[in-house]
């Protein structure tokens, strides 16, 4: 029997777990790829609790996946998608900890980087709808698959979606009153006002709200050490990234646009904010840039084709790639597994950008 994915998984589902079902019915396996007969995978647990309880369950599931034909190495990880679980209150009666998210900023003296994280990209637009934070979203796990240390912070504050297409809704914990502790799926941190608030309540805030928030979700967050951040921004040239280039130390700034005039006249005022904010543009990417249709195989340009390109010859900045338009790309991010996580031909096109990005010394 040749060695594929589902041979795989099939072996992954005679994994019971001591409270019921198995490893693949409680969908925990995340990132699994073969090369070569390589085998990789992540088992993700709920909380970083259960996931140290779950050693002895890593380790069998390799034993059991090493002895299928074919596979000459196996490597499963651990991780977790939520908090690990506070620490019980000093005294039953006192309150647990509680964080408030949105105020008027600290003050600062200039762009300060983030304690542990190399590198800090932001993935902006000049308008909402082009997939700016599906790109987001992917090129972290992207990332991620490739043995780098990710978070991903959702700076869209009006409005945040970024919960929703990783997968996670936990609020995220604060021991202390003080530090926030992320969450994590797919193997990113991950943190986003939408963790902090109730879904269905619209953030109605001014501009000094806004910035406060944005200081306080990089600067009191426990990211950890990180290779890359990934901020999504909001779309447009508003307040939060002003204030985001202004405080903090970036690599640079990636721009995501649709092929068509209408897009691209929003996104070279995008280019112009960061060049007015001294912000560098470590290149564009073009989106939904082709449709294959699932049933005849005919390919077309709905939005146009090669103008994201062309833009980014014409003001000397790398185009970075063209990402398709394609229904399993939306249904994977509102799914809360995002497209990058799995195999196949859209998940190559973000691991090609990622490791564009990489070879770039920016990943």
């Amino acid at each position: 029997m040749a060695l594929d994915r589902d041979t795989v998984l099939s072996a992954l589902s005679r994994i019971s777990l001591p409270d019921g079902g198995d490893l693949v019915s409680r969908d925990m396996i995340r990132a699994l790829t073969l090369e070569n007969g390589s085998v990789r995978y992540v088992i993700e647990a709920p909380t970083p609790d259960a996931a140290r309880a779950m050693e002895p369950i890593r380790a069998a599931s390799e034993q059991l996946v090493g002895v299928l034909e074919g596979v000459t190495s196996v490597s499963a990880l651990l991780t977790a998608h939520g908090p690990a679980t506070p620490a019980a209150p000093a005294a039953p009666a006192s309150a647990p900890p509680d964080l408030k998210i949105g105020r008027h900023p600290q003050p600062q003296s200039g762009p300060a980087g983030v304690p542990g994280i190399d590198r800090i990209i932001a993935v902006g637009s000049g308008k909402g709808g082009v997939g700016k934070s599906t790109v987001s979203s992917n090129l972290a796990v992207a990332l991620a698959k490739q043995g780098r240390k990710v978070g991903l912070l959702d700076a869209d504050i009006y409005g945040p979606s970024q919960p929703r297409m990783m997968g996670v809704s936990k609020r995220p914990a604060s021991p202390d009153g003080k530090t926030i502790i992320p969450l994590q799926a797919h193997g990113v941190t991950m943190m986003s006002i939408g963790l902090m608030v109730d879904p269905e309540t619209a953030i109605v805030w001014r501009g000094p709200m806004l910035m406060g928030a944005l200081q306080q979700m990089l600067g009191q967050v426990e990211w950890g050490e990180l290779d890359v951040l990934i901020i999504d921004l909001p779309p447009g040239t508003g307040d939060v990234q002003l204030t985001l280039c202004q405080k903090t130390e970036l690599t640079g700034a990636i721009v995501v646009s649709t092929p068509q005039d209408v897009a691209l006249l929003d996104a070279r005022k995008a280019l112009d904010m960061f060049k007015t904010l001294k912000t560098p543009v470590l290149g564009l990417i073009e989106n939904m840039s082709s449709y294959v249709c699932p049933s005849c195989g005919h390919e077309a340009h709905i939005f146009g084709h090669g103008g994201v390109a062309g833009e980014a010859k014409k003001i000397g900045v790398p185009f970075l790639g063209e990402l398709p338009l394609h229904l399993d790309v939306r249904t994977a991010g509102d799914g809360g597994t995002p497209i990058a996580a799995g195999e196949g031909p859209l998940a190559d096109a973000y691991s090609d950008l990622a490791k564009r990005l990489i070879e770039g010394g920016l990943g």
